[in-house]
């Protein structure tokens, strides 16, 4: 029998699960690996499975003799690629190969203790790194522990016994609407008008704007749809990637100024494609290289900030266009429940959390507007004492 499951008698709904290994090369004794599992008796089943499948096809590696390195690399190979975008992927191994696998990769996996993250962690924040990045870092090492622990490999997530650093908020600028319409005058004549324009009055994410096509807007309805982002790998690809939430996947309104110039670009667009004897169809990029490719995101970018010099103003990140929109829209007493839904966040606490700091007023406007709703009844319950 290569592999059989045991019901722990003490542990309601616990399983071992084992497996028979290749006979040790040495001394020819029998060897067996076992796995403590949580859930069901069918769960067990497809654990045991899987374990089987592994051995039969050569990807099995025994997590006592694991290091962090290799078992890293596997979890990026079976894991991270499978289920992360392309781009995601691209983080997660440049954070491992960078700063975890360097730092504890020759650590057994079984081996590793809260005292060898701790130690990581302090030793990131000396060399520099901002606490919110050795952050990000926790979380892509918690990650792999746990799937470490869901495929056997391990009992216990050590990430959970470690004190992380503690993060500031993002440095997050904004524009008021003067410098917004300084910036827009000073980049009128830009080839990326259009673009920062749309990033400004939408709140779009630069990814979103770069995967638009012409099909995605409705010129009839003054409308929006974003459905896809687009992402520039470090090979040189791109990739068009699902949005990452069903709130991601959203229709945008888009204003009377705002659909006025996207008609006045189609038809320059239209004209451009007609000079090089090509026509203009609905799933061509709306902004892209005269030839219909896509546009390098960080060109983009870097001809953003050489703008907002031009035009004499701070300098703030393309992506903070989209913390101005909703900055705005909120100083403008917009419910924050319609700039959640333009923006895509999954909750309207993270847009009440993320831009409560950033719209200086509203609390004293909600106070005037609360007074003023209360002030004759106030003011004839006064009068009414003095008398």
């Amino acid at each position: 029998m290569r592999g059989h499951i045991v019901k722990r008698s003490k542990n309601k709904g616990t399983w071992s699960i084992v497996i028979e290994l290749d006979r040790d090369s040495t001394t020819g004794k029998r060897r067996q690996k076992w796995f403590t599992l949580q859930g069901s008796h069918k769960d067990a089943k497809k654990k045991l499975t899987e374990l089987l499948h592994q051995l039969d096809t050569g990807s099995y590696i025994e997590p006592s003799k694991t290091t962090m390195a290799e078992y890293l690399e596997y979890w990026l190979a079976e894991y991270v690629k499978p289920n992360l975008s392309p781009k995601g992927y691209e983080r997660y191994e440049s954070i491992s190969r960078v700063h975890l696998i360097p730092a504890i990769g020759n650590i057994a996996l079984t081996q590793l203790k809260p005292e060898h993250l701790q130690k990581l962690y302090a030793a990131k924040i000396k060399a520099g790194l901002q606490p919110r990045t050795v952050r990000y870092h926790h979380v892509v090492l918690h990650k792999a522990i746990a799937i470490a622990m869901k495929w056997g490999m391990g009992t216990r997530n050590v990430a959970d016994s470690v004190d992380i650093p503690r993060s500031s908020e993002a440095d997050m600028q904004t524009w008021n609407e003067n410098e917004l319409a300084q910036f827009l005058e000073a980049s009128k004549d830009s080839q990326y008008y259009e673009l920062y324009y749309l990033a400004l009055f939408t709140g779009m994410r630069r990814s979103e704007l770069l995967a638009l096509r012409w099909c995605d807007i409705d010129f009839v309805y003054s409308q929006i749809y974003v459905n896809r982002g687009l992402h520039h790998l470090k090979d040189g690809s791109y990739v068009f990637t699902q949005p990452k939430s069903a709130r991601s996947r959203r229709t945008i309104a888009l204003s009377p100024s705002a659909i006025s110039v996207l008609r006045q670009y189609y038809d320059k667009r239209q004209m451009d494609a007609a000079m090089l004897g090509i026509s203009l169809t609905d799933n061509d990029l709306v902004f892209s290289t005269v030839e219909g490719k896509p546009l390098r995101p960080n060109t983009v970018t870097r001809a953003w900030k050489n703008m907002a010099n031009r035009a004499g103003i701070k300098v703030i990140r393309l992506h903070d266009a989209r913390h101005t929109h909703a900055s705005l829209m909120l100083k403008q007493g917009i419910h924050p429940k319609i700039v959640q839904e333009r923006l895509g966040h999954a909750s309207i606490q993270i847009t009440l959390d993320t831009y409560s700091h950033v719209a200086p007023g509203l609390q004293e406007a909600a106070a005037k507007s609360f007074d003023a709703l209360v002030k004759i009844p106030v003011s004839k319950r006064l009068a009414k004492l003095a008398t």
